[in-house]
Formats: C-alpha cells, sequence, structure tokens
C-alpha cells in the first residue's frame, strides 16, 4: 500500500511517523505544507472525512497568533478558509490512505490501519 503523508518536515511528531512508515516498510509520498501549501479540494474531503475540529490545530503557535477575529466563531467553511491560507494551522500529520485519512500520529492506530 503506498499513502499520501502531509506536514512540515522539522515538526518532531511528523519526524516520529515517517520513522515508524519506514521501519514498518509503509511506502509514502511526502507532501510538505511549508512548501506546496494547502489543496482546497483535498482539506475539503479531509473535512468530510474526520471534521473541521480535528483536522484544526488550534495548540499550534500559528493558530495561537491569530487575530481574535480570526479565531471566533468558527465553523466548517472558516476553518478551511484559515487552513488553505495558514497551512501550519493543519493538525500533523494528516494520512491519505485507501480505507480513510488518519490525523495525527497514533501507532496502535496506525498499526491498525495501515501494516
Amino acid at each position: 500500500m503506498s499513502i499520501d503523508f502531509y506536514g512540515i518536515p522539522n515538526c518532531d511528531t511528523v519526524k516520529k511517523a515517517r520513522g515508524w512508515l519506514d521501519a514498518s516498510g509503509v511506502e509514502y509520498t511526502f507532501h510538505d505544507y511549508r512548501k506546496e501549501g494547502a489543496d482546497a479540494d483535498l482539506l475539503r474531503s479531509w473535512v468530510q472525512a474526520v471534521g473541521w475540529e480535528r483536522l484544526l490545530n488550534r495548540r499550534g503557535t500559528t493558530f495561537r497568533s491569530l487575530e481574535p477575529e480570526q479565531k471566533e466563531d468558527l465553523d466548517a467553511e472558516k476553518a478551511m478558509r484559515l487552513m488553505v491560507a495558514q497551512p501550519s494551522c493543519i493538525k500533523r500529520p494528516v494520512v491519505d490512505y485507501p480505507g480513510g485519512v488518519l490525523v495525527g500520529f497514533d501507532a496502535d492506530e496506525w498499526e491498525r490501519k495501515l501494516a
């Protein structure tokens, strides 16, 4: 199985997840948000699969540094616009695989779904 893996190379969680994929022999294509940005249609499909609340990284410095009005009254559309404009606001990593979408790194979940 080959998967699409989205993140930022210097993120510790992304590094840990890439190490797990390499050790597990899972083939993947890495997509760097900082270089490639976030595709709105792909992001919309992720929101439909897992919900915008799970996908939006509210704990990161990018989100925390936004103006208050950018963080207020969030809904799916506003969150998607924010994530397209600021890809660092997308929780990392995101894995798009033939069975669905995984958000964040959980070795047990990844073992069940990817190995």
